[in-house]
């Protein structure tokens, strides 16, 4: 079975924490942090970041000097925390994973990706720019290469895959991936016209998706992965100059001791009789090449 975690490869051995010489002004600092290209977090005194000596004193010589004054195992200071500064590990745990959040979103800024807050999280999705409206997207190892749709139009609009990241440290280091349909209105333009109404984005979605079985979703989020990847096996999410959290690109494989039958190989007598409940097949399934 294909999963929706990523692992992660690689991670920075060290995360690094940084104090004042001197006198600072706290807005200036700030400024600062939030100009600062990689993620960064202001904890008691200093702040952390994953950022050597020569990087911090380019990036925040408007705001002060800083000396390091702890640079911390990184897999010890999720699992324990550090009692030096009085940091728990769950506030440990926290801090980095804001911060891995932060590295994510500024990759998927980066290359395009439609930004979308929901409720609870942010979603990026396939943009106008990056795949033209009922383009295919090829995935799958060579011999067995298929494709996907990201966008296309239903229904009077246009529906955008997308996902949201979760980073999770237990049982191993992943990215825990959801997914997203963003609907803008059909106006005969590329990326269609933006709606704010919420509610109707909900109805949409159960509407437009209601149709899409296990098998599309499966096939979207990985048509999704290749765009997101490239050509490479994997994710490089920048922490600093020199440091990154590597991803696999993969998903995770796992077997299940029980299974069942899946619907598109019931029995024909067995098969939804229904045809609004298979969606589209004839543009929203995957296409073999």
């Amino acid at each position: 079975l294909t999963s929706n975690w990523l692992r992660a490869a690689e991670a920075p051995d060290v995360i690094r924490y940084y104090e004042s010489t001197g006198a600072i002004d706290s807005r200036l600092l700030d400024r600062a942090i939030e100009q600062f290209k990689y993620p960064c977090a202001l904890q008691g005194a200093g702040f952390f970041t994953f950022a050597d000596q020569t990087e911090v004193n380019i990036a925040f010589a408007s705001a002060g000097r800083f000396q390091m004054k702890h640079k911390i195992p990184l897999l010890d200071f999720v699992d324990s925390g550090f009692p030096k500064l009085g940091i728990e590990r769950q506030v440990a745990s926290n801090l980095v994973i804001a911060m891995i959040k932060q590295a994510w979103l500024s990759f998927c800024r980066e290359r395009g990706f439609v930004e979308y807050h929901y409720s609870n999280a942010v979603g990026f999705h396939a943009s106008a720019t990056q795949v033209r409206t009922g383009q295919r997207i090829p995935w799958g190892r060579q011999g067995d290469r298929r494709s996907s749709m990201l966008r296309n139009v239903a229904k009077g609009h246009i529906w955008q895959f997308g996902v949201t990241a979760m980073p999770y440290f237990w049982p191993f280091w992943h990215l825990k991936l959801k997914a997203r349909v963003l609907f803008s209105l059909d106006n005969n333009t590329p990326a269609g016209l933006d709606i704010d109404d919420s509610k109707k984005l909900h109805r949409l979605r159960r509407i437009t998706c209601k149709g899409w079985r296990n098998k599309q979703w499966h096939s979207r989020m990985l048509a999704f992965l290749e765009l997101l990847s490239g050509d490479s096996a994997n994710i490089r999410l920048a922490l600093a100059q020199d440091a990154e959290l590597m991803i696999e690109a993969a998903p995770m494989l796992f077997a299940s001791p029980v299974s069942t039958v899946l619907p598109d190989v019931l029995d024909s007598e067995e098969e939804e009789a229904d045809v609004s409940t298979l969606g589209r097949p004839d543009n929203d399934d995957e296409a073999d090449e």
